[in-house]
């Protein structure tokens, strides 16, 4: 029997999706990435800054690590706002590429820190090559001499290893001396620095590094926040496809 107070017999009534003010999550789920994208971007300009300063002579690897970090920070950045472009929208296909893409460079990034920690001794070793290339161009090259004055009175150091490297070149074994920089100024002992440039640069990177390290690792956690709460929403942007 029909009447108005309620559907016809035979006929379904018609359910709505979820809305997304439900249980879907909100677009600000990608403010985690965002966050990871401008803390890499700190961490880049800090990175090349403090390089500059500390290598006297730049390398691919040394002037290609602050520049990809920040390059990272800005793909991550964009990456955020189209997970919260798709999350606003609920598009199924724009939040699963944002949590693919993140994916990825979490992937990415660790790996670069294995690489890191597997190939350090290999950075080393190209720090010293360039240092004693640049020793050995001291006072021909004006640009690496002055280099090499600003990291050994920066670092109160004095040839690579330590005074004694000098002597292997020729125009400071001649007359048994060192640069001007190796002394340390109003010294009331020893005016010579006995440490070599490599220690103190380790020494300095190991202090930079207990720094960055707990930064890496909260941008490590914001980045799997982030992926978590795009699988989330993918589920229930899927549930309402299915309710419909």
């Amino acid at each position: 029997r029909q009447d108005g107070r309620g559907p016809r017999r035979g006929h379904r009534r018609c359910r709505c999706p979820p809305s997304s003010g439900g249980s879907r999550l909100p677009p600000s789920g990608s403010a985690p990435p965002q966050v990871c994208g401008v803390a890499l971007v700190a961490i880049g300009i800090y990175a090349q800054v403090a390089l500059d300063k500390a290598l006297v002579a730049s390398t691919a690897s040394a002037a290609g690590t602050p520049v990809a970090i920040l390059v990272l920070g800005i793909i991550i950045f964009f990456i955020s706002f189209f997970g919260c472009c798709g999350a606003w929208k609920e598009s199924y296909c724009m939040v699963t590429t944002f949590a693919v893409l993140l994916s990825i460079i979490f992937l990415v990034e660790v790996a670069a820190a294995i690489a890191g920690y597997v190939f350090k001794d290999k950075v080393r070793s190209v720090l010293e090559d360039r240092l004693w290339d640049a020793m050995n161009k001291y006072g021909e090259d004006k640009v690496l001499t002055e280099r090499v004055d600003e990291l050994q009175r920066r670092f109160f150091c004095c040839g690579a290893n330590n005074y004694t490297d000098w002597s292997s070149i020729e125009r400071f074994r001649v007359n048994n001396t060192v640069p001007q920089s190796c002394c340390r100024v109003n010294s009331t002992s020893s005016p010579l620095c006995p440490q070599g440039c490599l220690q103190s640069i380790e020494a300095w990177m190991k202090e930079k590094i207990l720094i960055v390290a707990p930064v890496a690792l909260g941008i490590a956690f914001f980045e799997i926040l982030g992926i978590v709460f795009a699988c989330c929403l993918m589920k229930g942007i899927r549930s309402g496809y299915e309710v419909m």
